[in-house]
């Protein structure tokens, strides 16, 4: 035990006593600054302790806009998914049980970060939450479980009356009516998704085609950069799409490190990710990042990072492979852990938030001054990123260096409001026009 406790010391000590936030103009936009990798033989450990709101508090949003909480006291909220009716579903999930991924020192490393970013303390939820604000001015939000028994689920999607989940091993369907506050059905298995004993990134998202004919999936990697070995990342790092008739699927998109939010942008079309880029390469490298995605395109994942930049540290190199790799549209700053990705379809949210993606970025542990820790707007022109990362909501982070709450899930509710999962504080928040706030 004191052993583990000079390691931890030791990993604190190399990320220095720094508690401001840092955000670098060079690691955000379309063409970011990428310096020389660092190499440290401990990875810098520093990440803000998971604390809470308490009863009163919250995030502050944008200038005019107002930040309410639609429900308090979750468990582990992690994604949101809104149904046609305004209801709004909430995934209340946290790791499932990974034996293997928590062996050595990285493994136990991963483990100390989790639990002090509020992850792991305790068994899943295991469930999806109903929140239905009964007379539309969220005076009275209605609380139901709506489906339970479910194994770390993530995704969800409505599609006719077929509603789906995206569980940490497998793509599953139940029934589901209009109105309908519980399901009951047994489900049925669409798919086998990867999973096992180590599942690193266990996370799957999901998001249906526009007709609903295909679904597609992030399956995140099984390791940081590959030290699992590449047999143990067979189909995982990309994102599938599946048949839900027939449970056939295909890589849609392959070589993403850990793709996470999942949105459809209108003008082209385009299918955009959200991307958790690896760590232990310095604090500025790499950036995460959000792309449009080509179908059948690699991403460099794990050969190589923001395109052609070769990470020396995965052996045997794949040289064909980095040849073939894409640079992401736009990157969203290093460890800043950028998982939540939602189109602003609908926003009734003041100008500048009304044509562009919004992006949940939980934070970073693997950075000597944090990143991330917020919610940001991106804004687009012509199906592109158009300009600086505008922060919508931030105040995750007290003075004393505490995470008060770190947001995942993003998602637009049928008011125009942005919704938020916040998996540290417990609770979903409505961001909405200061002048509109109950409407």
């Amino acid at each position: 035990m004191k052993a583990a406790a000079s390691i931890a010391g030791l990993c604190l000590l190399l990320a220095g006593t720094v508690h401001s936030q840092h955000r670098s103009s060079g690691e955000f936009g379309p063409n970011p600054e990428l310096g020389a990798p660092e190499e440290k033989w401990l990875p810098t450990l520093h990440i803000a302790t998971a604390k809470g709101w308490g009863a009163y508090g919250a995030p502050q949003g944008a200038p005019g806009t107002v930040v309410t909480a639609v429900a308090r006291g979750l468990k582990h909220p992690r994604w949101l998914y809104v149904l046609p009716n305004g209801d709004i579903l909430v995934a209340e999930s946290d790791a499932p049980a990974r034996p293997d991924d928590g062996k050595g020192l990285k493994g136990w490393i991963g483990e100390v970060v989790m639990k002090r970013a509020g992850s792991g303390a305790k068994l899943s939820a295991n469930q999806i939450t109903l929140l239905r604000d009964v007379q539309g001015d969220g005076a009275r939000v209605e609380r139901h479980i709506f489906l339970q028994g479910l194994n770390s689920p993530i995704g969800m999607a409505l599609v006719g009356g077929n509603f789906y989940v995206a569980d940490s091993d497998a793509l599953l369907r139940f029934p589901y009516k209009p109105g309908d506050t519980e399901i009951r059905a047994q489900s049925m298995q669409v798919a086998v998704l990867p999973g096992g004993t180590i599942n690193h990134h266990w996370t799957k998202s999901l998001i249906a085609g526009a007709d609903g004919q295909k679904l597609y999936v992030g399956v995140g990697s099984n390791s940081n950069a590959a030290e699992n070995g590449l047999a143990a990342e067979s189909e995982r790092a990309s994102v599938w799409e599946i048949n839900p008739g027939s449970g056939e699927h295909r890589i849609y998109a392959s070589g993403l490190r850990n793709p996470v939010g999942l949105a459809w942008e209108p003008q082209t079309g385009a299918l955009w990710v959200a991307v958790n880029e690896r760590d232990e390469m310095g604090d500025h490298l790499p950036p995460d990042y959000m792309t449009g995605l080509h179908a059948g395109a690699f991403y460099g994942w794990p050969f190589s990072y923001y395109g052609q930049h070769i990470d020396a540290r995965v052996k045997p190199q794949n040289s064909d492979l980095v040849a073939k790799a894409i640079a992401p549209d736009y990157a969203l700053g290093a460890h800043t852990a950028s998982l939540g990705l939602c189109w602003s379809g609908g926003s009734t949210l003041p100008e500048p938030f009304r044509q562009g993606m919004f992006v949940g970025q939980h934070g970073s542990w693997n950075r000597k001054t944090h990143s991330g820790y917020k919610v940001i707007f991106v804004p687009f022109a012509d199906g592109k990123p158009s300009g600086a990362p505008i922060d919508v909501l931030t105040g995750f982070l007290s003075a004393k260096d505490e995470a008060l709450g770190r947001p995942v899930g993003v998602a637009m509710d049928k008011r125009g409001a942005l919704l938020v999962a916040d998996d540290v504080g417990d609770v979903v928040w409505r961001v909405s026009a200061l002048n509109g706030a109950l409407r």
